[in-house]
């Protein structure tokens, strides 16, 4: 197995991510065992196969968190595609995740660290949400959310409720009842919500944002930032096909830098790609 950063290029920043590159022969148990014990964000394991089949169907990878499994991910998803490219320099590797066919296609120039990027499920629009009962679920103060955008469940694979806060000292003091919180989405739509703002610590970028949930916070969140592009470009905050940088990680002191765009096509938003550079820092073997 390997262990790698995604959305950075520098060791140990970005969101870490244990890939095991042969899970043939572990059962469902055993690789979200393995999962607690590397006791990351997510664990992903890939079940090789026929090169024919994967030539046909992509690379099975299955991706694990703590505590369940995901249908998919955006950190594992691009860290496990560099993972696979190694050192061979492919321009594109495409996986076979539980909610289909997730291709990464890779960018390099000289003396630059790779580029990938991955095209996501075109994005489902769910419901706007109450700011007031989202306040009440969250314990977040409802003057702290910017009233002037919707908060509204986007899904690239994996439902998000992007929140979006007024200014960076909302997002800085966030803290929320997981437990509520995670109770109100039971009831409407979303897994998880993720906190944004258009205020940001480094100009360049389009949005700051954090994500807390059941393993703390999460230092970098590739499907949510790929709803959040959905919602930029729905909501006017980014162009269609203009790529924009989401930092994530700020508050945790492991910066993650995602950039993301996405396309308009007959008034509906699609073709939601999310991208990054990821790099090894640590091989290892695991004894069973």
């Amino acid at each position: 197995m390997a262990q790698w950063d995604v959305f950075t290029s520098t060791p140990l920043e970005g969101n870490s991510l244990a890939v095991f590159f042969d899970g043939r022969g572990l059962s469902d148990a055993e690789m979200q065992s393995l999962a607690k014990e590397m006791n990351l964000s997510e664990t992903t394991f890939v079940v090789p196969r026929d090169k024919a089949i994967e030539g046909e169907r992509g690379v099975r990878v299955r991706i694990f968190t703590v505590q369940e499994e995901l249908p998919f991910a955006g950190h594992p998803t691009l860290g496990t595609a560099f993972a696979l490219r190694g050192h061979g320099g492919a321009k594109r590797v495409v996986l076979d995740l539980n909610v289909g066919k997730v291709p990464v296609a890779f960018e390099d120039s000289d003396g630059q660290p790779a580029f990938g990027e991955m095209t996501q499920v075109d994005p489902t629009f769910g419901m706007q949400h109450d700011r007031e009962a989202v306040a009440r679920a969250t314990g977040v103060p409802v003057e702290d959310f910017d009233d002037s955008l919707p908060i509204q469940t986007v899904s690239t694979g994996v439902p998000f409720a992007i929140a979006p806060l007024k200014s960076l000292e909302a997002l800085r003091n966030l803290q929320i009842n997981f437990l509520r919180a995670a109770e109100y989405l039971e009831r409407a739509e979303g897994k998880f919500f993720y906190f944004v703002s258009r205020a940001t610590v480094n100009p360049e970028a389009r949005l700051q944002s954090r994500m807390i949930f059941y393993n703390g916070e999460d230092p970098a969140t590739g499907s949510a930032a790929g709803c959040a592009a959905a919602w930029m470009v729905a909501q006017g905050v980014a162009k269609p096909d203009e790529r924009a940088l989401i930092e994530q990680g700020v508050e945790m002191k492991r910066l993650s830098r995602i950039f993301v765009r996405a396309s308009r096509s007959d008034n509906r938003v699609v073709n939601v790609r999310v991208g990054g550079s990821s790099v090894e820092v640590m091989r290892g073997e695991v004894f069973l």
